[in-house]
């Protein structure tokens, strides 16, 4: 076969280019919801690690956080796609739900030293003159330390996202039809790897390449604000 008769049987014949958009669709879906979840969980396990009591020492939240970081951080994601398909949501059809779940649950692990390297970052003197006007801790978060600190962390939480995107192609061990699993189908189809896999490859970097110029974008945006 030539190379456009490779490219016809792996893409255009019986609309097959429909499987691959499909794909792409499931793809962002789950890591759209999984990114968000990702950002909810992760600042939560941030704050709760950096915890402390009044003499400065840790809370029970601060270990409870750090066991959920090592021990998400420490196991395959696969594994845990895994546990929370066949263990702890064994009763649910929907997969997207259930991927979703597990790559945010993994995601927000991340997330929350993105997080808290970015209040980290911020100067510790913010932090006194907050006490200093009568604020309590959390207001002094919300109204100082955050916002400053959402500065800090959305580039990496760009990259992240991005990570996210390309971690889903695991979700075919759950019978989702994302990109990479399409791309697989079709070459069972054609009795050629080649051009299904290629055309992934190159459809997964163009998603990332667009979100990659998009974060540049942002970054540069955020620089010539920090300038003025």
């Amino acid at each position: 076969m030539t190379l456009s008769e490779r490219f016809e049987a792996a893409f255009i014949t019986g609309d097959r280019w429909k499987l691959y958009l499909s794909g792409v669709g499931i793809t962002l879906e789950i890591a759209l919801f999984a990114g968000i979840l990702g950002i909810i969980i992760g600042t939560v396990i941030a704050l709760m690690k950096l915890s402390t009591t009044e003499e400065g020492k840790p809370t029970v939240f601060t270990y409870i956080a750090t066991a959920y970081i090592d021990v998400i951080r420490g196991t395959p994601s696969v594994l845990q796609l895994l546990i929370m398909w066949f263990i702890i949501m064994a009763s649910s059809n929907n997969g997207v739900l259930v991927a979703s779940l597990s790559f945010g649950i993994n995601s927000g692990a991340y997330v929350s030293e993105i997080v808290r390297g970015g209040i980290l970052a911020v100067d510790k003197g913010q932090r006194e003159a907050g006490r200093s006007l009568g604020l309590s801790t959390f207001q002094t978060y919300r109204y100082i330390i955050l916002p400053q600190a959402v500065k800090n962390v959305i580039p990496p939480l760009g990259n992240e996202f991005i990570t996210l995107i390309k971690e889903t192609a695991i979700v075919g061990y759950v019978s989702l039809s994302d990109l990479t699993r399409v791309a697989n189908q079709v070459a069972s189809r054609t009795y050629d790897a080649f051009m299904p896999l290629i055309g992934a490859a190159v459809i997964y970097f163009v998603i990332i390449k667009v979100l990659s110029m998009l974060l540049g974008k942002l970054e540069r945006r955020m620089r010539k604000s920090d300038n003025r």
